[in-house]
């Protein structure tokens, strides 16, 4: 499978975990197919860029926390990328952690069934 499909997959993906975030966390708005495009976008821009570089600094905290730090970079992240995209809105940090938990759940189930087994 070329580069450009597995990116189309996983930015498609990462679109419906955005949107199911935004359907069942109350806290967290996004408004139209392209707001959700967008969003899915700059998250995953976000996680290729940045999360690193918060992982990186943040060694000893996630160490210390047995991994769940994670959970507040994968919220910061969430806050920053609604920061970034018009029409999308997280209203509270305890709504950005939940947000993360169900784009993180979400993306793994559908990239588990959809990507392929090399």
């Amino acid at each position: 499978m070329s580069f450009f499909s597995r990116f189309l997959i996983t930015w498609l993906v990462d679109a419906v975990a955005v949107y199911c975030a935004a359907t069942f966390i109350d806290g967290i708005t996004i408004k139209g197919l392209g707001t959700t495009l967008l969003a899915a976008l700059v998250i995953g821009l976000l996680n290729a860029i940045v999360k690193p570089v918060f992982i990186l600094f943040s060694i000893p905290l996630i160490a210390l926390t047995f991994g769940l730090f994670l959970l507040v970079i994968n919220a910061v992240i969430l806050v920053v990328a609604a920061y970034f995209v018009p029409e999308f809105r997280v209203e509270s940090f305890g709504a950005a952690v939940l947000g993360s938990i169900v784009i993180t759940v979400v993306s793994w189930i559908l990239g588990m069934v959809l990507q392929p087994k090399n």
